[in-house]
């Protein structure tokens, strides 16, 4: 064999072992992400949200298992707002050794205290903070309101406006939603059971509360089942390979989170056998409505009271670690 054909052959070999090392050390590197990702892994340490900062304090998972607390919440924020005020919260127990969750429906117009201003409504809050803080301390604040309020650590954040949640379901092709009622919206009249929906329905039904007969606790059960909706789309089979696409295009229209992207794939991962129908636990906060003095208003305000007892006991009951 000629020197140059011996000379071309240790070429080729240089390059296939640099290929084949190329190749290891990316399996590796994805393996090593994927490890990361699973959720007993990714979610050892977790955040604690304070208030008007962007720093978070950690702490190691509860030795009682791995779990957290996320609040969800929506903005009436207009596109190109940069504040407004929070129109739903749904306060959640994510526990993931019993692939639970236990939420519970905060109503917008409960009465609060708001150091610095006095008493308001809690969707007044953010509004406030927003305004007189910046959007993303305004945002923190009102999590650490309803923190305080609730005695529940809230450990995540999600906000979406409602374009946000109607980009989100589009974003699905669309999903099964339960609705508990007959909804009248507008010209529109949806009956009550199973449909499958698009994001614009999803988002008028998820907006309606003055044509029902229970008001705005309605228009909570109406959210929980798009939620519901959502998760159960989402985590379809043919969906789990494409959670990073979908988060990352869902994350765009997001108006605020603590929640990294891989955050949300490892949740995603966490609750790929999970059936809201069955391993999902819902309440709802209630209470009686008053004419009270607003402190930020500067004038009487229809507010609603809850029963501290009443509070302390579905706290104990679904946030007790």
């Amino acid at each position: 064999m000629s020197r140059r054909s011996k000379k071309k052959r240790s070429k080729w070999k240089v390059f296939g072992y640099s290929l084949l090392g190329i190749i290891v050390v990316a399996i590796v590197a994805v393996g090593y992400a994927y490890y990361q990702l699973q959720p007993k892994n990714h979610f050892k340490n977790i955040p604690v949200v304070n208030a008007g900062t962007t720093e978070k304090q950690t702490q190691p998972s509860n030795s009682t298992g791995t779990n957290f607390n996320i609040l969800i919440m929506g903005s009436d924020a207009r596109p190109g707002q940069k504040i407004g005020h929070t129109d739903s919260m749904l306060l959640a127990h994510v526990d993931l050794d019993k692939n639970q969750i236990n939420a519970v429906s905060i109503p917008r117009d409960t009465r609060v205290h708001l150091d610095g201003y006095g008493y308001t409504k809690l969707t007044s809050v953010q509004y406030i903070l927003q305004a007189n803080k910046g959007p993303k301390q305004g945002m923190e604040g009102a999590v650490k309101a309803i923190s305080d309020f609730t005695g529940v650590p809230i450990n995540y954040y999600v906000e979406t406006n409602f374009e946000g949640l109607q980009s989100m379901i589009d974003a699905l092709g669309g999903i099964e939603m339960n609705v508990p009622m007959d909804v009248k919206m507008g010209n529109q009249m949806v009956t009550a059971g199973s449909h499958f929906l698009d994001g614009k329905t999803v988002l008028s039904l998820s907006r309606e509360r003055h044509s029902l007969a229970n008001g705005d606790y309605g228009r909570q059960q109406l959210q929980m089942e798009a939620l519901k909706g959502i998760a159960k789309q989402a985590l379809q089979p043919s969906n789990i390979s494409k959670m990073p696409t979908l988060v990352h295009s869902v994350s765009k229209y997001m108006v605020g989170t603590n929640m990294s992207t891989s955050d949300m794939v490892s949740l995603g991962l966490a609750m790929k056998d999970f059936d809201p129908n069955k391993q999902l636990n819902y309440k709802q906060l209630t209470g009686v409505g008053q004419t009270m003095y607003d402190d930020i208003l500067k004038a009487n305000n229809s507010e609603i009271i809850i029963d501290p007892n009443q509070l302390k006991s579905t706290i104990a009951k679904y946030f007790n670690r």
